[in-house]
């Protein structure tokens, strides 16, 4: 048996751990269960620390549980936020399920024939046919609205500027999940749940339902909230969420995320959301530390979650489309299928042209200027091609050169650069 509390205090995620947890771990194998929000098809990053705790637990030698809430997806939860969630119907919340579920297969093994595979539940499936007084009755009259009230999440809510207040279906949420801890200890002998932070004061009305209901014991563990070093909310890009679904947010710019995150964050974070033992980190650390520009640390971590979420080749060719922006040829930027070649130059001025502006033939003084107003004016385009400060497809020209479909990158693409680092992408229709 591994020490789990050991494991994850090194690697910097935990937070808060209920007395007496430790020593209960060690005694043998044990269940836990972290809840996962279904209000969408795809996890995002910010699930990932519950996750790695999951995966972590189960490296333990103990058994998981991933828990979609399927009934608190249709409540709202308090923690944290301003506003009540969108409630979301059974069928949007069965497929959300199946979906997260593929994403766990990642990380947590589901098929093992040992006795700590993991496990996916549901909380709809046990909440669905209970009905309200039967609710109130086995379950509410075990805790005290004093209780209820005292709980961070419900005052932040409660002594918040907004006017909206806190709604009754969002007050009982706390109830709810304190029920699933409850029913988890009963029907799988789960002892201890794990989440974030601020989910201290939910995951204990659990652990109190456990001790008044049952005269049993459970645990409570929480990780930290990531934060960035800079501020900014981790997780969250110009683009919104940072999501685990190819479709959602490309490899190259999952890719991308890590290997731009500061070196305070990538020494923290290459201890959070990767696999590496003590040791290989802190050499890496060391390491980087020695030569910080050669960017060591973010890009091991963008290595090692790049294939642990998507493969080996997608980040092979994350990487190939980051070395392609650099690369002093073309052959590189040529592979690229049109939706990386556009995410490598997201941000990079575009214009759109036709294909019989191409065919009539497209001097460079209209490519800059008349067709596309990247240059100011016919003038500026003439005095910059004079000065030989501009290039087609990472090649100079001048102004007699004229365009044709010769030029096209995937036949569809030009690259102008005026200088060394201002490009401008012209697409052809």
């Amino acid at each position: 048996m591994k020490n789990f509390i050991e494991e994850v205090t090194w690697r910097g995620m935990l937070h808060d751990v209920m007395p007496g947890t430790e020593e209960h771990l060690m005694e043998q194998m044990r269940v836990a269960y972290v809840g996962i929000d279904p209000t969408a098809d795809s996890l995002h990053i910010g699930h990932l620390v519950g996750v790695m705790l999951l995966k972590h637990f189960q490296l333990s030698g103990h058994k998981p549980l991933a828990l979609v809430g399927g009934a608190t997806g249709m409540i709202g939860d308090p923690s944290g936020k301003s506003n009540e969630r969108n409630l979301l119907d059974e069928a949007t919340l069965r497929h959300n399920q199946e979906a997260i579920k593929g994403q766990l297969a990642r990380f947590l093994d589901f098929t093992s024939a040992e006795p700590n595979a993991a496990e996916l539940v549901n909380n709809y499936d046990w909440m669905k046919e209970f009905s309200f007084l039967g609710f109130i009755r086995d379950v509410g009259k075990h805790i005290t609205v004093n209780y209820m009230m005292a709980k961070d999440s419900v005052k932040k809510r409660l002594s918040g500027e907004t006017s909206e207040g806190m709604s009754f279906t969002e007050f009982t949420y706390q109830l709810v999940q304190g029920y699933d801890f409850l029913h988890l200890y009963r029907a799988k002998n789960c002892t201890l749940q794990m989440g974030g932070s601020d989910q201290w004061g939910n995951i204990t009305t659990g652990t109190e339902l456990v001790r008044r209901i049952e005269s049993g014991k459970a645990y409570a563990l929480t990780c930290p909230l990531i934060t960035k070093a800079d501020g900014t909310k981790f997780g969250k890009s110009e683009g919104g969420n940072i999501w685990l679904d190819a479709e959602r947010t490309s490899p190259y710019k999952f890719y991308q995320y890590w290997l731009n995150t500061s070196d305070v964050d990538a020494e923290k974070y290459i201890k959070i959301f990767t696999f590496l033992d003590k040791e290989t980190i802190e050499k890496l650390i060391a390491e980087h530390n020695q030569a910080p520009h050669l960017r060591t640390l973010q890009k091991r971590l963008a290595e090692e979650i790049t294939i642990m979420v998507h493969s080996k080749e997608d980040l092979e060719n994350a990487i190939a489309a980051s070395n392609a922006f650099f690369s002093p040829s073309m052959d590189e930027l040529k592979k690229l299928d049109e939706k990386t070649f556009l995410e490598v130059f997201d941000g990079v001025p575009q214009a759109e042209i036709s294909m019989d502006d191409l065919n009539a033939g497209l001097d460079m003084i209209a490519a800059l200027a008349a067709k596309t107003n990247f240059l100011a004016s016919n003038s500026d385009a003439r005095r910059e091609l004079k000065q030989n400060s501009i290039s087609l497809n990472k090649e100079k020209v001048g102004e007699d050169k004229i365009i044709t479909k010769e030029d096209l990158i995937n036949n569809q693409f030009l690259l102008l650069q005026k200088g060394k680092k201002n490009y401008y992408v012209i697409k052809v229709k």
